[in-house]
């Protein structure tokens, strides 16, 4: 019997918006999938051949590169970050639009202040972090935190922090001010390589995805 297929896809705002995208593609969960109260991570959808699992978004890269998952959505700022070989990601969804910039504090970036070689950085990002400064010839010490990130340059961790920005309300209301955009993002339909050349429920689920994007441009 053939197992099913898993797909992963990120808890939050992401989510939301991929719900009418996934709906266009054939892909419905469950009814108990959308009840705020169930804690189960996987559900099953009106598709027998099918689940799904909902995890954090970097789970998400996670389970699909090592083909636990076959096919999942997540946002490319997770793709780029882990960068995983085995991963593919072959449609840009069009949702979950934002940002990853670097920020500091108001008066810091406001001064003149000399150039420096060397950098504390607060991030959930460290190996884009470490690359974009690179880039700028900075060599970046990243203190990785997965939230809170603003408290970070407040508490004297780290100067800077590299976090992900969609209206910038947050870092204005903690005295921080956006410097620099490192990448635009946006949400992707990703596969895992091997399960793409092997199952062709997989490659059928990109056509699908790839329809449905096509009709939402045409809307």
């Amino acid at each position: 019997m053939t197992k099913p297929l898993i797909f992963a896809v990120p808890k939050g705002r992401i989510l939301d918006e991929a719900l009418p995208v996934m709906a266009s593609a054939g892909i419905v969960p469950a009814a108990e999938f959308h009840d705020k109260k169930n804690r189960a991570l996987s559900f099953a959808t009106e598709d027998s051949d099918m689940r799904i699992i909902r995890v954090r978004a970097f789970d998400v890269a996670t389970f699909v590169a090592h083909g636990a998952a076959q096919v999942g959505i997540v946002g490319s700022d997770v793709v780029e970050e882990f960068n995983y070989p085995d991963l593919y990601a072959p449609v840009d969804l069009d949702i979950g639009h934002c940002r990853l910039s670097v920020a500091e504090p108001v008066d810091a970036a406001n001064g003149q202040g000399s150039h420096t070689s060397h950098l504390r950085v607060a991030t959930k990002y460290p190996n884009l972090t470490r690359r974009y400064f690179e880039g700028q010839g900075i060599q970046a010490e990243c203190v990785k935190l997965n939230g809170a990130m603003e408290l970070a340059p407040t508490l004297g961790l780290a100067g800077r922090i590299v976090d992900l920005v969609s209206t910038g309300r947050t870092l204005k209301e903690n005295g921080l001010v956006e410097t620099a955009e490192i990448l635009r993002i946006s949400a992707r339909l990703i596969v895992n390589r091997a399960a793409l050349k092997t199952d062709d429920r997989v490659g059928a689920l990109v056509d699908a995805f790839r329809a449905a994007c096509r009709t939402g441009d045409d809307a």
